[in-house]
Protein backbone atom coordinates (compact mmCIF):
# COMPACT_ATOMS: atom_id res chain seq x y z
CA UNK A 1 0.00 0.00 0.00
CA UNK A 2 2.97 2.45 1.03
CA UNK A 3 4.49 1.39 -2.54
CA UNK A 4 1.46 2.33 -4.32
CA UNK A 5 0.50 5.97 -2.72
CA UNK A 6 4.52 6.84 -3.00
CA UNK A 7 3.91 5.72 -6.98
CA UNK A 8 0.66 8.14 -7.44
CA UNK A 9 2.75 10.76 -5.73
CA UNK A 10 5.77 10.53 -8.34
CA UNK A 11 3.32 10.45 -10.78
CA UNK A 12 1.54 13.71 -9.65
CA UNK A 13 4.71 15.60 -9.18
CA UNK A 14 5.83 14.37 -12.25
CA UNK A 15 2.85 15.41 -14.36
CA UNK A 16 3.20 18.68 -12.67
CA UNK A 17 6.74 19.51 -13.52
CA UNK A 18 5.20 18.61 -17.28
CA UNK A 19 2.68 21.14 -17.14
CA UNK A 20 4.99 24.32 -15.60
CA UNK A 21 7.79 23.33 -18.05
CA UNK A 22 5.14 23.74 -20.75
CA UNK A 23 3.69 26.85 -19.91
CA UNK A 24 7.50 28.24 -19.52
CA UNK A 25 7.98 27.02 -22.96
CA UNK A 26 4.93 28.53 -24.54
CA UNK A 27 5.86 31.56 -22.33
CA UNK A 28 9.38 31.97 -23.18
CA UNK A 29 10.94 33.74 -25.90
CA UNK A 30 12.60 31.08 -27.54
CA UNK A 31 14.12 29.57 -30.52
CA UNK A 32 13.53 26.04 -30.79
CA UNK A 33 13.21 26.05 -26.91
CA UNK A 34 16.31 28.09 -26.60
CA UNK A 35 16.95 30.61 -24.55
CA UNK A 36 18.50 33.85 -24.88
CA UNK A 37 19.20 33.36 -28.74
CA UNK A 38 21.54 30.65 -28.12
CA UNK A 39 23.81 33.06 -25.91
CA UNK A 40 25.57 32.55 -22.59
CA UNK A 41 23.52 33.53 -19.31
CA UNK A 42 26.43 33.50 -17.24
CA UNK A 43 28.51 35.46 -19.19
CA UNK A 44 26.43 38.58 -18.63
CA UNK A 45 27.70 38.22 -14.94
CA UNK A 46 30.80 36.49 -14.67
CA UNK A 47 32.23 38.16 -18.06
CA UNK A 48 30.22 41.27 -17.76
CA UNK A 49 28.91 40.97 -21.96
CA UNK A 50 26.98 38.91 -24.27
CA UNK A 51 28.61 35.53 -24.95
CA UNK A 52 27.64 32.83 -28.06
CA UNK A 53 27.30 30.04 -26.32
CA UNK A 54 27.81 26.79 -27.59
CA UNK A 55 25.03 23.89 -28.78
CA UNK A 56 28.14 21.05 -27.48
CA UNK A 57 27.82 22.89 -24.04
CA UNK A 58 23.94 22.94 -23.18
CA UNK A 59 21.74 22.25 -20.38
CA UNK A 60 17.63 22.28 -20.38
CA UNK A 61 16.44 23.76 -17.14
CA UNK A 62 12.48 23.33 -16.53
CA UNK A 63 12.02 22.73 -20.23
CA UNK A 64 14.33 25.66 -21.49
CA UNK A 65 17.97 25.11 -23.09
CA UNK A 66 20.59 27.30 -22.58
CA UNK A 67 23.94 27.22 -24.26
CA UNK A 68 27.70 28.30 -22.71
CA UNK A 69 30.36 29.23 -23.89
CA UNK A 70 32.06 27.36 -21.12
CA UNK A 71 32.03 23.96 -19.10
CA UNK A 72 32.86 26.51 -15.88
CA UNK A 73 29.96 29.17 -17.03
CA UNK A 74 27.36 25.34 -17.02
CA UNK A 75 28.49 24.47 -13.75
CA UNK A 76 27.56 27.57 -12.51
CA UNK A 77 24.57 27.77 -14.01
CA UNK A 78 23.53 24.40 -12.57
CA UNK A 79 23.95 25.34 -8.94
CA UNK A 80 21.62 28.25 -9.34
CA UNK A 81 19.73 28.54 -12.48
CA UNK A 82 17.37 31.28 -11.27
CA UNK A 83 20.14 33.16 -10.63
CA UNK A 84 20.97 33.65 -14.16
CA UNK A 85 17.69 32.82 -16.13
CA UNK A 86 17.39 36.58 -18.22
CA UNK A 87 13.65 38.43 -16.43
CA UNK A 88 10.29 38.12 -18.32
CA UNK A 89 10.87 34.95 -20.10
CA UNK A 90 13.91 36.73 -22.20
CA UNK A 91 11.67 39.37 -23.55
CA UNK A 92 12.10 43.49 -23.97
CA UNK A 93 12.05 44.46 -20.31
CA UNK A 94 10.94 47.88 -21.63
CA UNK A 95 8.02 46.88 -23.70
CA UNK A 96 6.85 44.59 -21.09
CA UNK A 97 6.90 47.80 -18.62
CA UNK A 98 5.88 49.95 -20.93
CA UNK A 99 3.24 48.35 -22.67
CA UNK A 100 2.95 44.54 -21.25
CA UNK A 101 3.87 43.33 -24.27
CA UNK A 102 6.33 40.14 -25.76
CA UNK A 103 9.21 42.01 -27.55
CA UNK A 104 11.91 40.10 -29.25
CA UNK A 105 15.52 41.54 -28.36
CA UNK A 106 18.65 41.89 -29.24
CA UNK A 107 20.80 39.80 -26.65
CA UNK A 108 23.70 42.08 -26.80
CA UNK A 109 21.78 44.99 -25.48
CA UNK A 110 21.30 43.62 -21.91
CA UNK A 111 21.45 45.64 -18.49
CA UNK A 112 22.16 43.60 -14.99
CA UNK A 113 20.04 44.89 -11.87
CA UNK A 114 20.00 43.91 -8.79
CA UNK A 115 22.08 40.96 -9.88
CA UNK A 116 19.28 40.12 -12.33
CA UNK A 117 19.95 40.27 -16.08
CA UNK A 118 17.41 42.55 -18.07
CA UNK A 119 17.24 42.35 -21.86
CA UNK A 120 16.37 44.73 -24.58
CA UNK A 121 15.05 45.30 -28.42
CA UNK A 122 17.99 47.51 -30.39
CA UNK A 123 17.27 47.69 -33.98
CA UNK A 124 16.32 50.03 -36.66
CA UNK A 125 17.72 53.32 -34.53
CA UNK A 126 15.74 52.12 -31.25
CA UNK A 127 17.60 51.00 -28.56
CA UNK A 128 15.01 50.42 -25.63
CA UNK A 129 17.50 50.01 -22.88
CA UNK A 130 18.15 54.00 -23.19
CA UNK A 131 14.63 54.51 -22.90
CA UNK A 132 14.45 51.92 -20.05
CA UNK A 133 17.58 54.25 -18.25
CA UNK A 134 15.55 57.33 -17.73
CA UNK A 135 12.53 55.67 -15.88
CA UNK A 136 14.18 52.16 -14.82
CA UNK A 137 12.22 52.16 -11.37
CA UNK A 138 8.98 52.55 -12.45
CA UNK A 139 9.31 50.57 -15.42
CA UNK A 140 10.71 47.85 -13.93
CA UNK A 141 7.62 47.64 -11.13
CA UNK A 142 5.48 48.09 -14.28
CA UNK A 143 7.31 45.01 -15.95
CA UNK A 144 7.56 42.56 -12.69
CA UNK A 145 3.40 43.50 -12.57
CA UNK A 146 2.79 43.08 -16.12
CA UNK A 147 5.07 39.79 -16.26
CA UNK A 148 2.73 37.91 -13.43
CA UNK A 149 -0.31 39.11 -15.36
CA UNK A 150 1.01 36.73 -18.19
CA UNK A 151 2.85 34.87 -16.34
CA UNK A 152 0.22 33.02 -14.08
Amino acid sequence: MKKLVLLLLILVSASSFAQNDAKRVSQYNLENKVGIQGYDPVGYFNQGKAIKGKKEISTSYQGVTYNFSSAENKNAFLKNPSKFEPQYGGWCAYAMGSAGEKVEINPETFKIVDGKLYLFYNAYFNNTLKSWNKDEAELKVKADNNWKKIYK
